[in-house]
């Protein structure tokens, strides 16, 4: 199960497009009292649901095609630049999934730079002329241990996301 080391041999990193899964959705969520690993996700809860619906600063971020494509582009150059190893990536219309190994770097820091470099390749590229960012806050890490993890967080995104996206732009 375990590497035997303090370092983790990969990551599952998943962020997701600002404004599609608010707290109170029926898929449940994360928040400062649902956020152990393990444990359940906060409950659905409508009221909650469109209670934070109003909160929204602008409209929930759907990626187009060319967003997608240009926020692959974007994390195959940041892990080569940084020197990171990438086992797999999708990107979907609503989140991104990365497995990732990293080293000795904090995983958040990560994160970070693969939302900000995406930003900044879909604006270099025309496809966000938004002031805001496409992200929701933060994202999720997951510590892949051993290779049998690493596998199986691959085969995950890239074979459990729903089937090919069609290019409806």
């Amino acid at each position: 199960m375990w590497n035997g080391t303090d370092t983790a041999l990969a990551y599952l990193i998943t962020f997701r497009c600002y404004g599609t899964w608010l707290h109170g959705d029926e898929r449940g969520s994360v928040d400062r009292f649902h956020n152990q690993y393990g444990t359940a996700f906060a409950p659905a809860n409508e009221i909650r649901r469109a209670a934070s619906a109003r909160r929204l600063k602008h409209d929930p971020v759907t990626l187009n095609v060319g967003q997608r494509s240009a926020v692959e582009q974007s994390i195959r150059e940041t892990c080569k630049l940084r020197k990171w190893l990438l086992h797999a990536a999708q990107t979907r219309t609503y989140h991104v999934h990365v497995v990732i190994s990293i080293g000795g770097v904090p995983v958040e820091r990560s994160l970070n730079a693969l939302k900000a470099n995406a930003t900044r390749h879909m604006r270099q590229d025309g496809l966000w002329p938004h002031q805001h960012g496409p992200w929701s806050d933060g994202g999720s890490t997951r510590y892949l241990w051993n290779q049998a993890s690493v596998n199986r967080a691959i085969n995950y995104i890239l074979n459990y996301q729903g089937g090919s996206l069609p290019a409806l732009d």
